[in-house]
This record gives C-alpha cells, structure tokens and sequence, in this order.
C-alpha cells in the first residue's frame, strides 16, 4: 500500500502572502517523507468541514503546476476535479500538460460535481444530477479519444470535439492514470469499471459493500477487477501517544492492514495539521515505511 496526502486547505498563516511558501514547504516535506502522491482539492470555495466557503481555495491545476515546479518524485493530481468546471477537451490538455512538465507524474482525478453554492457563487452552470453523470461520462469517453492519439471528430450529446488535437503527447505511456471519485453504486462505480483506471471512494463502514458493488460492474463490463487501483480517502491527525483527537502510528498501521485486506492499495489522507513543523515527518519515520510492506 502506497500513501497520498491530500492538501485540502490553504487558510494558513500569514495570509495571502504566505501561502506560496507553506504549500511550497508542506509539497517538499512530503516527497522527503515518503508520500506517493499529492492531491489537491478541486473547488472554487472551501467546503466543510475544512472551513467556511471564503476561506482561502487555490484554482487546482494552477497549484499543481506549481507545485510540480518545487518537487521532482511524487505523483501529482485533483481529488477529484468536477466534471462541470472545465470543458473536458481543455480539461485533458491541463493534465497532459501537468504530465509533460512534470515528467510523467500526472493523474486525471474526475467527479460529477455536487456543490452547487460554488457554481452559482462564479455562474457556472449547474445541471441536474442526472445530465452531470451523462457529461461525466462524455468527458472520460473523451479523456480516452484523446490519449488514444484520435483527432477524429467526437460527437456527444452535451460535447462535440471537432477536430481534438492533443500536442505534445503526455509522456506517460498510454496515458495518466484516470481516477474517478465518488461511491455511488449505480452510476459512479459502474464508471468506474467501464472507464477508469483507479476510484477513489471514503473510508468507511460500506467500503466492503461498495467494492463487491465494483466487482459486479466490473465483471458486467468485462474489465478484470483486479485491474482496478482501489483508492481510499481519509482525514487523520497522527501523534505518538494518541492524545485527544489524534491516531498512534501503531492504529493507523492496524488499521491500514484491514484496508489492505479489502484490496485498497491507496490511502489519501487529509491531515489538518500538515503545515505544522513534524507533523508530515512523523508519517514518514512511522506510517509510510509500515504500510509499503503491505
């Protein structure tokens, strides 16, 4: 099992101002402990629990550019961008272009969308639940008719491409890895095993039942289920003694053996305190090198 950190807040001190350095120190401190990959979230204002919508929210791909400037190893992506905040062919061309400049470190994380305050805040559309899945499909049906080298016209109901060009290609061969977030039995899972490469669902009581719900749609689909990267997103405060609020390394490990068990081989954790000195340190002298044996 490999680890991720999530970064899903950017309310800092120092404000405006010091934001470009902490996220800077945070992105290195977690490639020199050992993290995986590094997500950002993907919104235009903050969400609960992390903070009230007018705290600080960095526009994505803008960060992860930056962020791939300041680091050389870990793997970059969103958890996960809404479908409805980028038209898809643009949306494929920022993460080829995080792939390139990164040097192959890029994955496509994509999602349906669902806060609907955000949209109407900045005037972006906002469809009904069910034309939001029918263009999240478009766009992974797009994501594939590109990386595939295709420039043939691609005709959707909600998309049409006339003549989709992708230049340069992405240097990872046949193409980043897609993520599609969210755990919903019929329509996000099967998703899933028809598009993408790797989900990303919360932890949780369900996961069990929500993976064997994948192993369905996979089967239906035909795609071998074991080809699927099973990827798990967590909030974790970690602390050697377990105080208030906080998890030891030794429940963490524990825990990350039952996850293991289930198949998942991707946690992505959110850690509330990862700008304080230590804190991603700790994970990486006591969690990180515990669950690669996994």
């Amino acid at each position: 099992m490999y680890l991720g950190i999530h970064v899903n807040r950017f309310t800092w001190p120092g404000g405006p101002a010091g934001i470009a350095r902490t996220l800077s120190s945070i992105v290195q401190r977690a490639e020199a402990a050992g993290f995986e990959s590094l997500s950002v979230m993907d919104h235009f204002f903050q969400i609960a629990p992390n903070g009230p919508p007018n705290h600080e929210m960095l526009e994505a791909y803008t960060a992860l550019g930056y962020i791939a400037g300041k680091t050389s190893k870990i793997r970059l992506g969103t958890i996960v961008t809404g479908v409805t905040y980028r038209h898809p062919g643009l949306l494929v061309k920022q993460v080829t272009t995080l792939d390139v400049l990164s040097g192959g470190r890029a994955y496509f994380g994509i999602g349906a969308a669902w806060f609907e305050h955000e949209h109407l805040g900045l005037g972006v559309p906002f469809p009904p639940l069910k034309e939001r899945f029918e263009r999240l499909e478009e766009a992974l049906q797009i994501a594939h008719h590109m990386w595939s080298g295709n420039e043939g016209p691609y005709e959707g109901k909600h998309y049409q491409l006339a003549n989709p060009m992708l230049y340069p290609k992405p240097v990872q061969d046949p193409h980043p890895m897609i993520v599609v977030g969210g755990s919903g039995e019929q329509k996000t899972l099967k998703l899933v095993a028809k598009y993408a490469d790797a989900c990303n669902i919360f932890d949780g009581p369900e996961l069990a039942h929500k993976l064997e719900i994948l192993r369905g749609h996979c089967a239906d689909a035909g795609r071998p289920y074991e080809k699927i990267t099973i990827g798990v997103q967590t909030r974790l405060a970690l602390s050697l003694d377990g105080h208030e609020g906080t998890t030891t390394p030794a429940a963490v490990f524990d825990h990350c053996g039952e996850l293991s068990r289930l198949g998942v081989t991707w946690l992505n954790v959110g850690i509330p305190t990862m700008a304080e000195p230590g804190s991603l340190e700790l994970f990486g002298s006591r969690v990180v090198p515990e669950i690669a044996k996994l």
